[in-house]
């Protein structure tokens, strides 16, 4: 049997060994390469990302990395500045969807009967229409604009979690330590916080940090869609769509798709690192 002791050290040593996989520590140096971006570039960024620093459409030099666009802003530093105007939101997203589908999931897990119904209904009807075309729908009847676009993929976020977390509490209320905290004459409440929710919560964990980089391409395809950030702000959706009017200057869309392709992959790497971490029975650990 396991000691409290040895836990601590059974989780470094997991750590240790997901830290070594190319994988894993590619996702870390991504998520690092961007939280740096995001909380510095105003320092260190070569131009401002709305004024015209140079010649319209100039391909990639010395000078400027990815070019300028059709207003003569520099791409590269536009692409930096991106991660301000997409990351924040989709963090935001995260946090809030977080908690509204795990609070609601609980309680409909553990309580049951009519509260349950009521949840899972309203969880079915949300999750019935494809989740960009009702972000989409949503977006459109608020007007364009991120902070629509957060109400948008917040609403269509949140019930995954909720479902998650309902099944999570459904399968750990029927153990053992659940029974003899009942027996013991422990409230609802106090089971449900310290007996439920604290093994349920892994599997959270690890969906949020794979749905960042979720967030951060939905985000994304509303702008492209007009339905995200509006001109002349440097989100990476939007500065695709303008990718997409001049064609053949091909550097004005790969910067920022590059930057969308770096961000869910590292995440989604980082997930599986934290999975094979906090999940004794994962792959991580065979």
């Amino acid at each position: 049997m396991t000691s409290h002791v040895d836990q601590p050290q059974s989780f470094l040593i997991r750590a240790f060994s997901v830290g070594r996989r190319p994988q894993v520590a590619f996702g870390l140096v991504i998520a690092l390469f961007w939280l740096i971006v995001l909380t510095t570039v105003s320092i260190w960024a070569p131009y401002d990302p709305l004024e015209a620093v140079g010649t319209r459409l100039i391909a990639p030099s010395m000078t400027h990395l990815l070019g300028t666009d059709a207003l003569g802003r520099d791409v590269f530093t536009r692409v930096l500045y991106g991660a301000r105007e997409s990351m924040p939101i989709a963090a935001a997203v995260i946090v809030c969807a977080t908690v509204i589908g795990t609070l609601l999931g609980a309680v409909a897990g553990y309580a049951g009967g009519w509260v349950d119904a009521i949840v899972m209904r309203i969880t079915d009807v949300v999750m019935a229409f494809p989740a960009i075309l009702l972000a989409m729908a949503i977006s459109a009847a608020l007007g364009p604009g991120l902070r629509n676009g957060f109400i948008a993929i917040l609403i269509v976020w949140w019930p995954i979690y909720a479902r998650l977390v309902r099944g999570q509490v459904l399968s750990i209320k029927q153990r053992e330590h659940v029974e003899a905290a009942i027996s013991i004459g422990a409230t609802r409440r106090r089971i449900l916080q310290k007996h439920v929710m604290p093994m349920a919560i892994t599997p959270v964990l690890v969906n949020a940090t794979m749905d960042f980089g979720q967030v951060v391409l939905f985000l994304s395809s509303l702008s492209f869609l007009g339905l995200g950030a509006l001109p002349p702000s440097p989100e990476w959706g939007s500065m695709i769509t303008e990718g997409a009017k001049n064609f053949y200057q091909w550097w004005i869309a790969v910067g920022p798709g590059l930057a969308i392709l770096t961000v869910v992959l590292g995440f989604n790497f980082l997930g599986d690192g934290l999975r094979d971490v906090l999940d004794p029975r994962s792959k991580g650990d065979k």
